[in-house]
């Protein structure tokens, strides 16, 4: 039988038994509920992408660093390089890892320059490339979490959260007003002066110090008309016609840890997506 097929076969038995170790071990640390079990029944392969996603999750390997070679995975788990190799080639599509020739494996991080800016679709009309963007920080607040922000971020109604309000700036050129709201029990120590010291990516900073990795993001889009408080910060006319997204960002496991909204100027930008 090939590595490929569904259980039960003995390399399925291996690879599951110690799915189910690390399972156990991840409930000894209080890490996952006692429910918490993987799928019975899944491809070999997506049984190993799980294993891997589980040693992301819980920090065997940190943003930017390699991960062990195929062939070492291959031993650890008792299965061909090959159903390795399928598994990591998924989760590179995925941009959860990043091969880079000659070297390895890597943990994909927001650092680089490639995924700098990832979840920002925004471009110049003209073609030309984005330039780096100024940050101008409006606010910093913890506050208790809004209906429609709980329900986003899946928190109890009244959990506490951290609101951001922040420009992104093309040189004096405000481009975008961003408002943000994460978990507070995630973040605990974010604040002004820390966002004010920080000069990389924000999901950068939140991988370096508060070991939040966002991978996945989903988005809603609408036009609206800018209000007067809106057009005051993005120095537009009050109605001037505006892009607002509303982002949700996941860490590993599916679980949204953050809500953000986003008014984009587009008189001289566009939003550009590529649809595989």
């Amino acid at each position: 039988m090939q590595d490929n097929a569904f259980m039960p076969d003995s390399k399925h038995a291996l690879v599951a038994a110690e799915a189910h170790s690390q399972v156990r071990s991840d409930e000894r640390r209080g890490a996952l509920p006692a429910a918490a079990e993987a799928p019975a029944f899944s491809p070999l392969y997506q049984q190993i992408k799980g294993l891997l996603l589980r040693s992301l999750q819980f920090g065997e390997w940190q943003p930017g660093q390699a991960i062990p070679s195929e062939t070492e995975l291959a031993a650890r788990f008792k299965v061909s390089q090959g159903t390795v190799r399928k598994a990591i080639d998924e989760m590179a599509q995925e941009n959860l890892l990043v091969r880079r020739q000659g070297k390895g494996t890597f943990v994909a991080t927001h650092a680089e320059e490639g995924t700098r800016y990832r979840f920002l679709r925004l471009a110049p009309d003209g073609g030309a490339r984005m330039p780096r963007l100024e940050r101008r920080l409006l606010e910093c607040r913890r506050m208790r979490a809004t209906p429609g922000v709980a329900r986003a971020l899946e928190l109890a109604g009244g959990d506490a959260v951290i609101e951001v309000r922040r420009l992104l700036l093309e040189g004096a050129q405000p481009l975008v007003l961003d408002d943000l709201w994460l978990p507070a029990a995630l973040f605990a120590r974010l604040d002004a002066e820390l966002l004010a010291q920080w000069h990389g990516p924000l999901y950068r900073l939140f991988e370096a110090e508060f070991s939040v990795h966002m991978v996945r993001a989903e988005e809603k889009i609408r036009a609206v008309a800018a209000t007067q408080e809106d057009a005051a910060l993005l120095g537009v006319a009050v109605g001037a016609p505006l892009l607002q997204v509303e982002r949700r960002s996941f860490t590993y496991g599916a679980r949204p840890v953050e809500l953000r909204r986003g008014l984009y100027r587009t008189d001289a930008h566009h939003y550009r997506n590529e649809v595989i």
